[in-house]
């Protein structure tokens, strides 16, 4: 099976496994100039599907882009698949995050979000067994239902105590009607209570809009607010200052994520590397459409990646279970 083959069978495995297509379905797919093959495969996918498909193209001289085109818009109505395929570009989140709440204000529509997505992820992180997938993150759900607190640390430094009470786990591994998920997927995650996260973490995998990192970087938590960073790498200390430099809510705690996708690899595109098997991620930032609760307002999402975590859920009748133990999931 050549390339093209493979990309088209990796799209229609995603498509019907993740948003169960027929010949009732409108599908609107949102890209650009730099994802015209991937576009074009999932096209072809739908269509093959029976759906009715309309595409808009973003221009490379309207980048970046930082409110919904009006026309972009307009090819909503009647939509009920959203497949977003395009490259990300940092100054573009709070475009993303609004074009997000607008596609969601429509409680019928089902949608793909891919920014940064590559034709190698195509072929790796989206060409996999989605049902033995979908069974992982289910039981570790399961594992972490009704616990109040986590404790997650690493051999190199983490020690983050999180609240969680009254917040649910969820996956991203199928999506209904008025939800989201990512391509590639293989993520479970939650919106921990905002003021409730105190400790440090070394991030040494990635960050989103950053990449690859050199050196770690040592972040300050108390009661869910960043109060400093820390690196041998003064500029990325700097960079990521700024970066978070947004409003008053980018330094709060947004979502805790842990990777369940074996197929994924660590590249330094986040899109990817957050689902990958024996991470776990923490984003700063807008939190405010996770399903069972988040208050976080920002204008942005930033995830930070770290290795091989130890993660420790604590229930309310004082339990301890350790749901991840360097990095192996013990479900």
């Amino acid at each position: 099976m050549n390339r093209h083959n493979k990309m088209l069978s990796a799209a229609s495995g995603a498509l019907e496994y993740l948003f169960c297509p027929n010949q009732h379905d409108n599908v609107l797919i949102l890209t650009d100039t730099y994802c015209t093959a991937i576009a074009h495969a999932f096209k072809l996918a739908a269509s093959g599907k029976g759906c009715n498909v309309e595409m808009y193209e973003i221009k490379n001289d309207e980048r970046p882009v930082k409110e919904i085109p009006a026309e972009l818009a307009k090819l909503l109505h009647g939509k009920t698949i959203v497949l977003n395929i395009i490259k990300a570009f940092p100054e573009e989140i709070s475009f993303r995050i609004k074009w997000i709440f607008k596609v969601e204000e429509n409680k019928i529509i089902k949608m793909g979000h891919m920014p940064g997505i590559t034709e190698e992820m195509m072929l790796n992180s989206v060409n996999v067994d989605f049902g033995k997938m979908k069974a992982t993150a289910e039981k570790l759900i399961k594992k972490l239902d009704s616990s109040v607190q986590l404790h997650i640390t690493t051999e190199n430094g983490t020690d983050l105590l999180l609240g969680i009470t009254g917040r649910i786990f969820t996956g991203d591994v199928g999506v209904k009607p008025g939800e989201m998920c990512n391509i590639p997927c293989g993520e479970v995650y939650c919106a921990p209570l905002e003021t409730e996260a105190d400790g440090v973490v070394i991030f040494d995998a990635s960050i989103g809009d950053i990449g690859l990192l050199k050196n770690p970087l040592k972040v300050f938590v108390q009661k869910g607010k960043i109060t400093k960073f820390e690196s041998e790498d003064i500029q990325l200390a700097n960079r990521i200052a700024e970066l978070t430099n947004v409003d008053e809510e980018a330094n709060v705690i947004g979502e805790l994520g842990i990777g369940v996708n074996s197929g994924a690899r660590i590249t330094g595109n986040m899109l990817e590397d957050e689902k990958s098997l024996g991470t776990a991620h923490i984003a700063f930032g807008n939190n405010a459409d996770f399903p069972g609760g988040g208050k976080n307002n920002s204008q942005i999402h930033r995830d930070f990646l770290f290795y091989d975590p130890t993660i420790e859920a604590i229930y309310s009748n004082g339990l301890k279970r350790v749901v991840m133990n360097n990095g192996k999931l013990k479900v």
